[in-house]
């Protein structure tokens, strides 16, 4: 079996287009700053061997994916910055957790951290381009089955 990355990645984006929340949902980072709104971005940030779920003759994987927030930290009014990414947040948390396989495309979204570290999302600051963001960076592990056969 292969891995489907580009599947895979346009079903996360089309949970962060569904929710509503997002003026633009990229899948890589912004080169620039979004202007208003948020903008959301996916892309790869790990992947490796799922221990302890694999099989005796293939390997399933832990594909850990990045989903970040961005937000202009010139936005007005600046005390709804935080609990506009918060929603928007809560949105995707809900939309991983309700849609447990991505439609039957991996065995399960690692909510609880069985293979390595859950589900969380982490807020920070970022400068880029010469803009600031606040952001909120989701890390999204995946299983996949049987990702890589186990041959001599």
């Amino acid at each position: 079996m292969a891995l489907d990355i580009r599947t895979l990645l346009s079903a996360v984006e089309s949970h962060a287009l569904a929710s509503g929340y997002f003026a633009q949902v990229n899948g890589h980072e912004p080169m620039s700053p979004p202007t208003s709104g948020i903008t959301c971005a996916v892309w790869v940030e790990q992947i490796g061997p799922a221990r302890g779920g694999s099989g005796l003759d293939s390997t399933s994987s832990r594909l850990a994916l990045y989903v970040r927030l961005y937000s202009s930290l010139v936005q007005q009014p600046a005390d709804a910055i935080d609990p506009d990414l918060m929603t928007a947040l809560d949105a995707l948390m809900a939309a991983y957790s309700g849609d447990f396989t991505l439609g039957d495309l991996v065995r399960a979204v690692d909510l609880l951290g069985t293979y390595g570290d859950p589900l969380s999302a982490r807020a920070g600051y970022l400068a880029e381009g010469g803009a600031e963001y606040r952001v909120m960076t989701i890390t999204l592990p995946l299983i996949v089955n049987d990702l890589w056969d186990q041959e001599a």
